[in-house]
C-alpha cells in the first residue's frame, strides 16, 4: 500500500477518533488507531511511518511503550500525546527518544499536524542523502574508479581492498592527473565510513596563512576576524575519510602540528581550550616523492614515518597504453550520456591518433581531449582531426627522467610525423635522418604513421 502510514495508540476512543479524524483530512495519510499497547506492538513489523502515542494507557506506561517501540524499531518517530504539562516528564521522554511532545489541550491537534509535516520533511531530507550516498558508493565502486585490464591496475584493485578492511592511514602517489582523488574517495565509499563524511583538502590550495585555521577550526574572537566558531576539516570528517592531497606542501611548522594530532588523535580549535577526540581514516596523496623531501628537509621524517601506511601508486597512462582505448570510449560514452546525445563512435584514424600520444596530464588530460572531440565531432564519428593535444608547442620537449636516449628519439620523430601527418620523406629532411631509419622503426611498431 502507498501512502504516509501512521500509528495512533489512544485508549481513549472519543479523542483517537478525532485525532484519526483529524489526520485523514490529508488524503496521503494511512491512519491506523489503537487502543491498547499491547495490539499496536504486534503490528510494527508493518513499520508504519510515524507514530503517536497516549503517555496514560491502560495497558502499558508511555514510557515503557516509547522503550518498546525504540527497541523494535529506533528510525520510527514517536510523538507523545499527553494530557500532563510536567517538564520534566517532557523532558525525560524526549531524552528516552521521543520525537515530539504533545500536551492535549485545544491546540493539540494543529501542533500535531505541524509535527508531522517537519518529521516527514525530515525524513524525506534523510532519503534523499542516504540515496545521494548510495549513488556516490557505486560511483566510486574499484571499477568505476579505475577503468582499465592492465596488470598494474588490477594490483591497485587489490590494494584499495586491503585499505578498506582497516583503519591503516594509506598514502597515495602518482603523476597529477591519474586518479589519487578517486582513489581516495573509492577507498571510503567502499568502507565501513560509506554512510560518514569524505573530506578533501587540497594542502597547495590553501594560502599558508589560513591553513591551521581550515584544518583545525578556530573558536569565536580567536583573531581578527574570527566572528563566529568555525568547525575545521579534521572535525568535519570525524567517523569518516579525510584525504589530504599534495601532502608535500605543507608548511614544516604545520607539520609538527599535524604530527601531534595525529599521534594523539585529538585536536584543540585555533584559540580554544576544548579538546576534540577524533576518529579519522587517513589518505593523503602527493606527486612528489616524499622520502626525497624529508632527505631535503622540507618533510618531517616523524610525520613522513606516522602517514606511511599502505601505499598505492598510480601508474601514468603512458605505461598503461593498452587502457588508452578503453578510457577514451568509456569517456566518450560518459560525455554523451551526460549531454543527451546520439551515440558517437572513435574512428580507426582516431584511435590511432590517441595511441600515438604520450598524455603528460594522464587521464585527466585523456578526458578533456575526449570531451572537447565529442563537442567538435560531427556525423556520430569521432575523426582524427577532432583529436586535439594542447600539452605541446613545436617548440617544446617532454622530458622526463626515466627516459632513455632512444625514448627521446622516437618521441621526436613520433611527434614530426603526426605534425605533417605522417610524411616520412618531409620528416626525415628536417630532421636529418635516414628515411630508412623511420621506415625501420614503423615495421618494428615503435612507431606509427
Amino acid at each position: 500500500m502507498t501512502g504516509y502510514s501512521i500509528f495512533i495508540i489512544e485508549d481513549d476512543a472519543w479523542y483517537g477518533e478525532i485525532i484519526q479524524y483529524h489526520l485523514s483530512l490529508n488524503p496521503d495519510y494511512r491512519v491506523t488507531r489503537f487502543e491498547k499497547a499491547q495490539d499496536a506492538l504486534k503490528k510494527i513489523h508493518l513499520n508504519p511511518d510515524l507514530i503517536t502515542i497516549d503517555y496514560s494507557l491502560d495497558d502499558m506506561d508511555g514510557k515503557e511503550l516509547l522503550r518498546h517501540i525504540k527497541e523494535s524499531k529506533p528510525d520510527i518517530p514517536v510523538i507523545v500525546i499527553s494530557a500532563q504539562e510536567d517538564i520534566t516528564t517532557a523532558v525525560q521522554l524526549l531524552k528516552s527518544g521521543a520525537t515530539d511532545y504533545i500536551v492535549k489541550n485545544e491546540n493539540a491537534k494543529e501542533l500535531l499536524w505541524n509535527a508531522i509535516l517537519k518529521i516527514r520533511e525530515t525524513q524525506r531530507l534523510k532519503k534523499e542523502v542516504q540515496q545521494l550516498k548510495s549513488e556516490l558508493a557505486k560511483k566510486y565502486t574499484f571499477e568505476n574508479t579505475l577503468i582499465g585490464n592492465a596488470p598494474s591496475i588490477k594490483k591497485i584493485f587489490h590494494l584499495i581492498e586491503k585499505a578498506t578492511k582497516t583503519n591503516i592511514k594509506v598514502y597515495i602517489t602518482g603523476e597529477t592527473g591519474t586518479g589519487k582523488e578517486m582513489v581516495a574517495k573509492s577507498i571510503h565509499y567502499y568502507s565501513e565510513r560509506k554512510n560518514k563524511e569524505f573530506v578533501a583538502v587540497n594542502m597547495s590550495a590553501i594560502p599558508k596563512e589560513l591553513i591551521e585555521s581550515e584544518l583545525f577550526g578556530y573558536e569565536k574572537g580567536a583573531f581578527t576576524g574570527a566572528n563566529t566558531r568555525k568547525i575545521g576539516k579534521f572535525e568535519e570528517a570525524n567517523n569518516g575519510t579525510l584525504f589530504l592531497d599534495e601532502i608535500a606542501e605543507m608548511d614544516l611548522i604545520l607539520q609538527s602540528k599535524l604530527l601531534r594530532v595525529l599521534q594523539e588523535r585529538e585536536l584543540v580549535r585555533v584559540g580554544g581550550n576544548a579538546t576534540i577526540s577524533l576518529d579519522i581514516k587517513l589518505v593523503v596523496a602527493t606527486n612528489k616523492d616524499l622520502l626525497q623531501e624529508v632527505k631535503k628537509g622540507n618533510f618531517r621524517e616523524d610525520l613522513y614515518y606516522r602517514i606511511m601506511g599502505l601505499t598505492i601508486e598510480l601508474p601514468p597512462l603512458r605505461e598503461r597504453e593498452s587502457d588508452i582505448l578503453l578510457l577514451a570510449k568509456h569517456f566518450v560514452a560518459e560525455f554523451v550520456k551526460q549531454n543527451k546525445l546520439n551515440s558517437i563512435t572513435l574512428t580507426k584514424e582516431a584511435q590511432d591518433k590517441l595511441m600515438s600520444y604520450h598524455y603528460p596530464g594522464n587521464i585527466r588530460e585523456l578526458k578533456s581531449i575526449i570531451e572537447l572531440a565529442v563537442a567538435l565531432c560531427s556525423e556520430d564519428q569521432i575523426k582524427a582531426e577532432d583529436i586535439r593535444f594542447y600539452a605541446l608547442k613545436s617548440n617544446e620537449i617532454f622530458i622526463r627522467n626515466d627516459m632513455t636516449m632512444r625514448d627521446y628519439t622516437i618521441f621526436i620523430i613520433q611527434n614530426y610525423l603526426d605534425k605533417y601527418q605522417g610524411d616520412v620523406l618531409k620528416v626525415a629532411e628536417l630532421l636529418d635522418i635516414g628515411k630508412s631509419t623511420i621506415y625501420k622503426m614503423i615495421q618494428q611498431g615503435v612507431l606509427k604513421n
